[in-house]
């Protein structure tokens, strides 16, 4: 008998009480995080495979997911991430010449309880008006007040740190495309499969290494650079990795951070973080990078930001501990920053996903960035004698 065969009813409930009724979709039992909404057309394998996602509830806006079934070559980590899935109607079928497997077929295997048949588009418009909330969904349960209990009772995304749940427990390496040109230590703080995969493209030999290396670990790789991944989790809690960038900064390592790795590196020159209120998911949110003027329609997927003030223009940096940093990229919607450059020591960040899968490809060229600050770093350090 098929998943879809088998459905049966299921129950949401959102922390400030509010309920949806609907029938099971994937694994059945109960499961409780953090209600999203990600507002992407397509790329629903990346986004459950994503482990930004993890410990979240995702609430997909297109209204019909499914239809190109699963595969291997897509996925972006090990498993799966996602507490659980909300869907308005699943696909009958997956019609793709990729596709492996049915979507469905997954969730039960990875054992992700989520819900279908529901109105996502007035849950959407909740979370965007109250903001992200935690919340449960089950298959067992009926009662909405005895449901709305043990979502009370879970934890909340502030104050998580979940880094350790989806570092890789040891360092592989992903080898350079044609000639190596760089070496690379990547702090794997959630990062995503095509990140090291687009490095590698642009003759980068990338060692994919545990949140918990040092930066002593990470430097006896030797390597050019230094790169920051996504993840999930309150990047105030990421006490370690902020040790390691600002021991980076101060050797004047060069260093890209994305996601996350914004956050962290943002926390090393002295900026806050913060909640947003829904955040940041999908694939089509506007950023401006204001070293070129130029728009770009990015893949996010954030619920914390960086306090740094975008009055600090390319033209008109504010100074820190490690010299003068600019917000370079904002957020078209909001003015939430979405990228920072430091002018006197080697690093920049940006808040997105530039490796873009799926999504966009209008931000690639910032590893193209990455590459020339490593070159430069390299011409600079060979003339002068002096890293």
């Amino acid at each position: 008998m098929s998943p879809a065969a088998a459905r049966i009813p299921a129950l949401l409930v959102l922390e400030d009480g509010r309920s949806f009724a609907g029938f099971s979709f994937g694994a059945t039992g109960e499961t409780f995080g953090e209600a999203v909404f990600s507002t992407g057309m397509s790329g629903y394998q990346e986004t459950l495979t994503d482990p930004s996602y993890h410990r979240q509830v995702v609430v997909m806006t297109a209204p019909h997911i499914g239809n190109t079934g699963m595969n291997t070559t897509d996925e972006e980590s090990r498993r799966i991430w996602v507490a659980g899935y909300v869907v308005r109607e699943p696909s009958r079928v997956a019609s793709n010449w990729r596709s492996e497997r049915t979507l469905e077929e997954d969730l039960v295997a990875a054992g992700v309880v989520g819900i279908s048949a529901i109105d996502t588009r007035a849950l959407t418009r909740h979370l965007r008006d109250k903001g992200a909330m935690r919340v449960g969904i089950s298959t067992t349960e009926t009662d909405p007040a005895a449901l709305l209990e043990r979502v009370l009772a879970s934890p909340g995304m502030a104050g998580a740190n979940l880094v350790a749940d989806v570092t890789t427990p040891t360092t592989y390496v992903v080898p350079a495309v044609g000639p190596k040109r760089f070496t690379v230590a990547a702090l794997d703080l959630g990062i995503k499969g095509m990140t090291p995969r687009l490095m590698a493209q642009r003759g980068i030999e990338v060692h994919v290494m545990p949140a918990s290396s040092s930066y002593d670990d990470l430097m006896a790789l030797a390597p050019d650079g230094i790169f920051l991944s996504n993840g999930p989790g309150d990047p105030a809690t990421a006490d370690h990795a902020v040790l390691v960038t600002r021991q980076a900064l101060a050797a004047r390592t060069p260093l890209f951070g994305i996601c996350f790795g914004n956050q962290v590196l943002g926390r090393a020159l002295g900026f806050g973080t913060y909640k947003l209120k829904f955040g940041h998911r999908g694939i089509n949110q506007p950023v401006m990078d204001r070293f070129t003027g130029k728009v770009e329609i990015t893949a996010q997927n954030h619920g914390f930001a960086v306090d740094a003030p975008i009055s600090a223009t390319p033209d008109a940096p504010v100074d820190t501990e490690f010299g003068r940093v600019s917000v370079s990229h904002i957020c078209l919607n909001d003015d939430v920053v979405e990228g920072l450059s430091c002018h006197d020591v080697p690093a920049f960040s940006v808040q997105y996903h530039p490796e873009a899968a799926a999504g966009p490809h209008d931000s690639n060229y910032l590893f193209d960035r990455f590459c020339d600050l490593m070159a430069a770093v390299s011409l600079d350090t060979a003339e002068t004698g002096v890293h």
